[in-house]
Protein backbone atom coordinates (compact mmCIF):
# COMPACT_ATOMS: atom_id res chain seq x y z
CA UNK A 1 0.00 0.00 0.00
CA UNK A 2 2.94 2.18 0.88
CA UNK A 3 4.39 1.79 -2.22
CA UNK A 4 1.10 2.25 -4.33
CA UNK A 5 1.01 5.45 -2.21
CA UNK A 6 4.56 6.70 -3.56
CA UNK A 7 3.82 6.18 -7.09
CA UNK A 8 0.59 7.83 -6.90
CA UNK A 9 2.08 10.81 -5.50
CA UNK A 10 5.28 11.01 -7.31
CA UNK A 11 2.42 11.16 -10.29
CA UNK A 12 0.85 13.80 -9.24
CA UNK A 13 3.92 15.71 -8.36
CA UNK A 14 5.41 15.34 -11.97
CA UNK A 15 2.16 15.84 -13.91
CA UNK A 16 2.03 19.73 -11.54
CA UNK A 17 6.05 19.96 -12.13
CA UNK A 18 5.43 19.85 -15.51
CA UNK A 19 2.22 21.99 -15.80
CA UNK A 20 4.00 24.61 -14.04
CA UNK A 21 6.41 24.65 -16.66
CA UNK A 22 4.04 25.92 -19.08
CA UNK A 23 1.86 28.04 -17.05
CA UNK A 24 -0.09 29.02 -20.26
CA UNK A 25 -1.67 25.92 -20.42
CA UNK A 26 -3.10 26.16 -17.02
CA UNK A 27 -3.76 29.32 -16.90
CA UNK A 28 -5.91 29.50 -20.10
CA UNK A 29 -8.91 27.26 -18.86
CA UNK A 30 -9.13 29.92 -15.51
CA UNK A 31 -8.89 32.90 -17.76
CA UNK A 32 -11.78 31.24 -20.24
CA UNK A 33 -14.00 30.97 -17.26
CA UNK A 34 -13.64 34.55 -15.68
CA UNK A 35 -14.11 35.75 -18.88
CA UNK A 36 -17.23 33.86 -19.80
CA UNK A 37 -18.82 34.39 -16.52
CA UNK A 38 -17.29 38.30 -16.78
CA UNK A 39 -18.93 38.98 -20.19
CA UNK A 40 -22.64 37.78 -19.22
CA UNK A 41 -23.49 40.52 -16.92
CA UNK A 42 -22.35 43.20 -19.11
CA UNK A 43 -24.68 41.64 -21.98
CA UNK A 44 -27.80 40.62 -20.07
CA UNK A 45 -28.05 43.57 -17.58
CA UNK A 46 -27.97 44.66 -14.41
CA UNK A 47 -31.39 43.44 -13.09
CA UNK A 48 -30.34 40.95 -10.18
CA UNK A 49 -33.00 38.90 -10.08
CA UNK A 50 -32.45 37.78 -13.02
CA UNK A 51 -28.60 37.65 -13.08
CA UNK A 52 -28.94 35.82 -10.13
CA UNK A 53 -31.52 33.24 -11.81
CA UNK A 54 -28.76 33.02 -14.22
CA UNK A 55 -26.24 32.52 -12.25
CA UNK A 56 -25.77 28.81 -11.78
CA UNK A 57 -26.35 27.71 -14.85
CA UNK A 58 -23.76 30.49 -16.85
CA UNK A 59 -21.35 29.55 -13.71
CA UNK A 60 -21.60 25.75 -14.38
CA UNK A 61 -21.32 25.78 -18.34
CA UNK A 62 -18.27 28.04 -18.13
CA UNK A 63 -16.33 25.97 -16.01
CA UNK A 64 -17.46 22.92 -17.78
CA UNK A 65 -16.13 24.15 -20.94
CA UNK A 66 -13.07 25.63 -18.77
CA UNK A 67 -12.05 21.77 -17.70
CA UNK A 68 -12.66 20.82 -21.46
CA UNK A 69 -9.89 23.12 -22.91
CA UNK A 70 -7.69 21.03 -20.54
CA UNK A 71 -8.86 17.31 -21.22
CA UNK A 72 -6.46 17.03 -24.46
CA UNK A 73 -3.24 17.84 -23.25
CA UNK A 74 -4.38 14.84 -20.47
CA UNK A 75 -2.12 11.89 -21.97
CA UNK A 76 -1.01 13.89 -25.60
CA UNK A 77 2.74 14.98 -23.95
CA UNK A 78 3.18 11.04 -22.95
CA UNK A 79 1.99 9.94 -25.71
CA UNK A 80 3.98 12.05 -27.90
CA UNK A 81 7.75 11.71 -26.47
CA UNK A 82 7.27 7.55 -25.88
CA UNK A 83 6.96 8.01 -21.96
CA UNK A 84 2.95 6.77 -22.11
CA UNK A 85 4.44 3.58 -23.58
CA UNK A 86 6.80 3.03 -21.45
CA UNK A 87 4.40 3.78 -18.33
CA UNK A 88 1.85 0.42 -20.29
CA UNK A 89 4.93 -1.89 -20.11
CA UNK A 90 6.35 -0.71 -16.55
CA UNK A 91 6.13 -3.01 -13.30
CA UNK A 92 3.68 0.07 -11.88
CA UNK A 93 -0.40 -0.64 -12.86
CA UNK A 94 -1.37 1.22 -15.44
CA UNK A 95 -4.46 2.09 -13.30
CA UNK A 96 -2.41 3.37 -10.85
CA UNK A 97 -0.49 6.14 -13.19
CA UNK A 98 -3.84 6.98 -14.91
CA UNK A 99 -5.13 8.09 -11.74
CA UNK A 100 -2.18 9.99 -10.35
CA UNK A 101 -2.57 11.79 -13.60
CA UNK A 102 -6.52 12.49 -13.66
CA UNK A 103 -6.18 13.92 -9.81
CA UNK A 104 -3.10 16.03 -11.14
CA UNK A 105 -5.67 17.48 -13.57
CA UNK A 106 -8.40 18.52 -11.15
CA UNK A 107 -5.85 19.97 -9.07
CA UNK A 108 -4.40 21.82 -12.08
CA UNK A 109 -7.97 22.56 -13.83
CA UNK A 110 -10.73 21.77 -11.54
CA UNK A 111 -9.81 23.21 -8.20
CA UNK A 112 -8.80 26.36 -9.32
CA UNK A 113 -12.08 26.81 -10.84
CA UNK A 114 -14.02 26.16 -7.35
CA UNK A 115 -12.05 28.60 -5.80
CA UNK A 116 -12.43 31.48 -8.35
CA UNK A 117 -16.43 30.62 -8.75
CA UNK A 118 -17.45 32.21 -5.42
CA UNK A 119 -15.97 35.30 -6.49
CA UNK A 120 -17.41 35.69 -9.85
CA UNK A 121 -20.77 34.46 -8.24
CA UNK A 122 -20.94 37.70 -6.49
CA UNK A 123 -21.13 40.13 -9.86
CA UNK A 124 -24.41 37.96 -10.20
CA UNK A 125 -25.88 38.98 -7.08
CA UNK A 126 -25.72 35.47 -5.16
CA UNK A 127 -26.23 35.67 -1.62
CA UNK A 128 -23.81 33.68 0.82
CA UNK A 129 -25.82 30.20 1.21
CA UNK A 130 -26.38 30.30 -2.80
CA UNK A 131 -22.62 30.75 -3.26
CA UNK A 132 -21.74 28.16 -0.63
CA UNK A 133 -23.93 25.78 -2.83
CA UNK A 134 -22.50 26.66 -5.91
CA UNK A 135 -18.63 25.87 -4.66
CA UNK A 136 -19.85 22.41 -2.61
CA UNK A 137 -21.48 21.59 -6.03
CA UNK A 138 -18.57 22.40 -8.52
CA UNK A 139 -16.66 20.52 -5.68
CA UNK A 140 -18.44 17.40 -6.49
CA UNK A 141 -18.79 17.66 -9.75
CA UNK A 142 -15.45 19.14 -11.48
CA UNK A 143 -13.71 15.89 -10.02
CA UNK A 144 -16.66 13.78 -12.22
CA UNK A 145 -15.84 16.50 -15.22
CA UNK A 146 -12.07 15.37 -15.23
CA UNK A 147 -12.65 11.35 -14.64
CA UNK A 148 -15.04 10.99 -17.35
CA UNK A 149 -13.08 13.81 -19.22
CA UNK A 150 -10.33 11.17 -19.29
CA UNK A 151 -12.19 8.37 -21.03
CA UNK A 152 -12.81 10.86 -23.97
CA UNK A 153 -9.27 12.13 -24.16
CA UNK A 154 -7.69 8.39 -23.57
CA UNK A 155 -10.41 7.51 -26.74
CA UNK A 156 -9.15 10.23 -29.03
CA UNK A 157 -5.75 9.83 -28.37
CA UNK A 158 -3.41 10.40 -31.35
CA UNK A 159 -6.68 10.83 -33.79
CA UNK A 160 -6.62 13.77 -36.07
CA UNK A 161 -9.32 16.64 -34.95
CA UNK A 162 -8.89 14.47 -31.87
CA UNK A 163 -10.15 18.08 -29.96
CA UNK A 164 -13.79 17.90 -32.08
CA UNK A 165 -14.54 14.07 -31.64
CA UNK A 166 -13.56 14.54 -27.65
CA UNK A 167 -15.86 17.11 -27.24
CA UNK A 168 -18.94 14.84 -29.02
CA UNK A 169 -17.65 12.33 -26.33
CA UNK A 170 -17.86 13.97 -23.66
CA UNK A 171 -20.23 17.10 -23.64
CA UNK A 172 -23.31 14.25 -23.82
CA UNK A 173 -22.01 12.37 -20.30
CA UNK A 174 -21.26 15.73 -18.79
CA UNK A 175 -25.01 16.59 -19.00
CA UNK A 176 -26.42 15.31 -15.99
CA UNK A 177 -23.63 16.64 -13.49
CA UNK A 178 -24.40 20.09 -15.32
CA UNK A 179 -27.98 19.35 -14.57
CA UNK A 180 -27.67 18.59 -11.36
CA UNK A 181 -24.91 21.02 -9.96
CA UNK A 182 -26.70 24.13 -11.60
CA UNK A 183 -30.26 22.75 -10.26
CA UNK A 184 -28.68 22.63 -6.74
CA UNK A 185 -28.99 26.48 -6.54
CA UNK A 186 -32.67 26.79 -7.83
CA UNK A 187 -34.09 24.24 -5.89
CA UNK A 188 -32.47 25.48 -2.67
CA UNK A 189 -34.55 29.14 -3.23
CA UNK A 190 -37.51 27.71 -4.78
CA UNK A 191 -37.16 25.85 -0.79
CA UNK A 192 -36.88 22.49 -2.37
CA UNK A 193 -33.65 21.82 -0.54
CA UNK A 194 -30.42 20.52 -2.05
CA UNK A 195 -30.18 16.77 -0.78
CA UNK A 196 -31.22 15.22 -3.43
CA UNK A 197 -28.86 17.21 -6.21
CA UNK A 198 -26.11 16.94 -3.50
CA UNK A 199 -26.59 13.10 -3.15
CA UNK A 200 -26.73 12.71 -6.77
CA UNK A 201 -23.48 14.66 -7.59
CA UNK A 202 -22.14 12.15 -5.05
CA UNK A 203 -23.40 9.30 -6.33
CA UNK A 204 -21.94 10.19 -9.77
CA UNK A 205 -18.28 11.03 -8.78
CA UNK A 206 -18.15 7.47 -6.49
CA UNK A 207 -19.32 5.29 -9.60
CA UNK A 208 -16.79 7.61 -12.19
CA UNK A 209 -13.94 7.01 -9.55
CA UNK A 210 -14.77 3.43 -9.56
CA UNK A 211 -15.11 2.69 -13.31
CA UNK A 212 -13.53 5.83 -15.33
CA UNK A 213 -9.55 4.68 -14.15
CA UNK A 214 -10.36 0.85 -15.56
CA UNK A 215 -12.28 2.81 -18.74
CA UNK A 216 -9.39 5.10 -19.10
CA UNK A 217 -6.91 2.54 -18.92
CA UNK A 218 -8.02 0.20 -21.19
CA UNK A 219 -8.75 2.95 -23.99
CA UNK A 220 -4.99 3.64 -23.40
CA UNK A 221 -4.17 0.14 -24.07
CA UNK A 222 -6.41 0.39 -27.18
CA UNK A 223 -4.76 3.42 -28.43
CA UNK A 224 -1.58 2.32 -27.95
CA UNK A 225 -1.78 -0.73 -30.29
Amino acid sequence: MSGSAAVFGAVVRREIALAMRQKGDVLTPLFFFVIVATLFPLGVGPEVQLLARMAPGVLWVGALLAAMLSLQRLFAADHADGSLEQMAISSTPLTLIVVGKVVAHFLLSGLPLVLIAPVLGLQFGLDARSLGILTLTLLLGTPTLSLIGGIGAALTLGVRGGGVLLSLLTLPLYIPVLIFGAGAVEADAAGLGIGAHVSLLGALLLLSGLFAPFAITTALRISLE
